[in-house]
């Protein structure tokens, strides 16, 4: 894990963010603070994806009998090269949750085998296994991912002792959706691979969120979701299979039009929502007019700007590794005495601010995520609203 500076600051000029701001469409009701459900498009993004689907609209049928085929193979192309990969190992998908559980339906359990899991991770995978657990008798294992660890060695260390014999896969989540604690993958997966346990990383969080190449991770299979941190429509996501791992994973649906070895088997779904697909492009040539690494930079500086002026008041506890290296733009607030429902109803009904409310795996607080068009003035009032609202309690 790359080693972040202990004293952030943005050296980039507030005109350029407030630039950015102007190309999103934000609602004057409340502060966005909950952008780590769905990233909401950019005007430009959105004004072509309106095109294209106006495109595929008018052409019909023609398109997608002829187009679709050669425009998808090219927006994969240039996604693999975008999140480092090979083209070979990628498909398009709807969302993570599809991705994931694609391989945990799809992989060959027999009775007995363990998988291992963290309780932090998110809930429609854990069902999925469960799911296997019934229908094939897997065994499920579960740790639980400690807050502020000493080290990576802490967290590597945890999943290495929950490891047996019988061990298949291990999932973990690249960061924590819940307290946006950013795990250390590249030794996971190396760990996990000298015992033989092949490793399925949750990455919905992560794509163009901040900078990191699939390829550098070592893991065998990623799933992510792009209207997230890569702002497109709603319904694209992607699944990456390490390529010697193909031929060992069942299709979710049907298809016996690929060999064993082709990525595409996995790709089944019916027909899809192509401008959704196509919009991949438009949202890539947008984040990548401001940049991964400014991207990265400007969403762990608001996150941190917020945090450090509530870490030192009283009754206010947050979520989040104190580390700056382990998080980024997605962080956790609570105040004591308060259930999480409570705090973000205040939240919204007197101060305007919108978060969503947590309240599982040991994690009781608000999850608050500020988006590149988030302004320092709006993190000040709501800085304002947790001490106004801690010292009333």
């Amino acid at each position: 894990m790359k080693q972040i500076p202990e004293a952030l600051s943005d050296p980039i000029p507030d005109d350029f963010w407030l630039q950015i701001r102007n190309d999103y469409k934000l609602k004057s009701d409340y502060i966005n603070l909950e952008n780590g459900y769905y990233s909401m498009m950019a005007q430009p993004v959105l004004e072509n994806y309106l095109k294209d689907l106006q495109r595929v609209n008018l052409e019909g049928s023609y398109y997608m009998r002829t187009v679709q085929y050669e425009e998808r193979q090219k927006i994969k192309e240039r996604l693999a090269a975008f999140i480092g990969c090979d083209s070979t190992e990628l498909i398009i998908t709807r969302n993570t949750t599809e991705s994931l559980d694609t391989i945990i339906s799809g992989y060959k359990w027999t009775s007995g085998d363990e998988a291992l899991m963290a309780e932090q991770d998110y809930g429609s995978m854990l069902d999925m296994f469960k799911q296997q657990a019934k229908r094939v008798g897997i065994i499920n294992k579960m740790v639980s991912i400690p807050l502020n660890p000493k080290s990576d060695e802490d967290i590597v260390g945890l999943y290495e002792k929950a490891i047996t014999p019988k061990t298949k896969l291990l999932m973990i989540s690249h960061i924590i959706n819940i307290t946006g604690h950013i795990l250390p993958v590249k030794k996971i997966c190396d760990m996990a691979h000298r015992k033989g346990v092949e490793v399925m990383v949750d990455g919905a969080h992560a794509i163009a969120h901040f900078d990191f190449k699939i390829s550098e991770l070592g893991c065998d299979y990623y799933g992510s979701s792009l209207h997230k941190w890569l702002g497109t429509p709603l319904g694209a996501g992607i699944l990456y299979v390490r390529k010697e791992k193909i031929n060992t994973i069942w299709p979710l649906f049907g298809e016996l039009a690929y060999a064993d070895n082709d990525i595409l088997k996995l790709n089944h779904t019916g027909t899809t929502t192509v401008a959704c697909n196509i919009a991949i492009h438009h949202a890539i040539d947008y984040h990548n007019k401001i940049g991964t690494k400014r991207k990265e930079e400007r969403l762990r500086f608001l996150q941190q700007y917020w945090t450090s002026k509530v870490k030192p008041v009283t009754n206010i506890y947050l979520n989040t590794p104190n580390d700056i290296n382990r998080s980024c733009a997605i962080a956790n607030v609570g105040i004591t005495g308060i259930k999480p429902s409570d705090l973000a109803k205040t939240l919204l009904k007197k101060y305007k601010i919108w978060t969503v409310a947590i309240d599982s795996a040991n994690v009781q607080g608000v999850r608050v995520t500020p988006h590149i068009y988030t302004t320092i003035e709006e993190l000040d009032l709501f800085v304002t609203a947790l001490k106004e609202i801690a010292k009333g309690n």
